[in-house]
């Protein structure tokens, strides 16, 4: 799966057109676990400022080829931060408007689903990711990227219809702890702008609607192939009338002869 989803993800990427950045202001950029980086849209990610004082950094990732991501921003997605509790992220926010908040992902320990699951809440009230996998959502050492636009009016928080208090000029993105082993982040970013204005990841094709469309493509090939020569005609639906025909002839024949030669 790895290496098809590899050479599908390059190419998918080779078609986004190369002038193409994000529009808007980045406020706050992490690289999560690992150094400062600026990628290949030319956002710059500040060190992680967690780093010996919550959780585990890692970059156990560091041994894939992550796919879905140019070269030079695989280390976004190679380094990270764990915990075996709940931990985040404070935002400074200072000024009304629309933003979006960006968190990068991808598997690179875990080679099933259901290993990693994970809720995500911002500002404490609003759970913005459900039961995260993962592994599900794209296998092991694939870049995933979650999305989620949210407003900012009068020091509230507004989010998928619901809204909150800010406190103190921080939001907080927090990755929650539940049953099945430690919830994580990759990197993060906000952005002052709208989602339109944020570059996405290619599009990601599973391994079922990639089998689904080798099927569909078989399936048109077989319809539309036209034999090479004429009809071979199937001899079981020949008309057996027609081969007793004859026979019934030569004895209708011979019988008035046989006749003639006993009055003989």
């Amino acid at each position: 799966m790895g290496v098809r989803n590899l050479l599908v993800s390059t190419v998918l990427f080779s078609c986004i057109v190369i002038s193409l950045t994000y529009n808007g202001d980045i406020i706050y950029a992490v690289n999560a676990g690992g150094e400062s980086h600026t990628d290949y849209w030319g956002v710059h990610y500040d060190k992680d400022p967690l780093t010996g004082k919550v959780g585990t950094a890692s970059s156990y990732g560091k041994q894939l080829v992550i796919g879905r991501v140019p070269t030079e921003d695989q280390i976004l997605y190679q380094t990270e931060r764990y915990h075996h509790s709940t931990f985040g992220y404070d935002i400074p926010i200072d000024e009304d408007g629309e933003y979006v908040l960006v968190l990068k992902f991808c598997e690179v320990y875990f080679n099933s689903a259901n290993k990693k699951v994970f809720d995500i809440v911002l500002n404490g009230d609003h759970t913005i990711v459900s039961d995260l996998d993962i592994y599900d959502r794209v296998g092991r050492g694939v870049a995933h990227d979650e999305y989620v636009p949210f407003t900012v009016l009068n020091d509230k928080l507004f989010v998928n219809g619901a809204e909150s208090d800010i406190q103190s000029g921080m939001i907080r993105v927090e990755f929650i702890k539940g049953y099945r082993d430690n919830p994580k982040i990759n990197a993060l970013y906000v952005i002052r702008g709208r989602l339109d204005d944020v570059p996405k990841l290619p599009y990601y094709q599973s391994d079922s609607e990639y089998d689904e469309m080798k099927e569909r493509e078989e399936d048109i090939k077989m319809k539309s192939r036209k034999p090479s020569g004429p009809r071979t005609p199937d001899p079981y639906s020949v008309d057996d009338t027609a081969i007793m025909l004859p026979l019934f002839v030569a004895i209708g024949a011979f019988i008035p002869l046989l006749f003639c030669l006993c009055k003989l």
